[in-house]
């Protein structure tokens, strides 16, 4: 038995013209926001309040960032604004990093220059070097 898969599952279907069924509806609806505001409004408020609301529904329709639709870039800000977030800061790791560092140094002759190991050992064989030096 033989059956049929469908293929291209990923793509919506164009209904309006050139436009898919969200498209429209951003487009149409920022453009009806729009004409009601040139209906109510004096011509320079309207302008000034359609234009951006005209420019958002195109944004809306046809922009896209890092191939994703500008509705969940919009969508992700909301998130972002209206969560709690969570700020840290931990003084107390630190602080006892740097008594367990003290406590072991006490006993090494040694000092620690820096905290890159390929430093320390370079030191190390210059200071062996300049202790028990080779002679030809």
């Amino acid at each position: 038995m033989k059956f049929q898969v469908p293929q291209f599952i990923d793509f919506e279907d164009k209904i309006f013209g050139p436009l898919t069924l969200k498209q429209f509806i951003y487009v149409a609806g920022s453009l009806g926001i729009g004409v009601v505001l040139f209906s109510f409004l004096p011509r320079f408020l309207a302008i000034i309040f359609s234009v951006p609301v005209v420019i958002f529904g195109a944004a809306l329709a046809f922009y896209r960032i890092n191939n994703k639709p500008f509705i969940e870039m919009v969508e992700a800000f909301f998130r972002y604004s209206l969560n709690k977030k969570l700020y840290i800061w931990d003084k107390k790791e630190k602080q006892a990093k740097e008594r367990k560092e003290k406590k072991t140094n006490l006993g090494l002759s040694v000092p620690k220059l820096s905290d890159s190991k390929l430093k320390d050992l370079t030191w190390s064989l210059d200071v062996k070097e300049q202790n028990n030096p080779v002679t030809k």
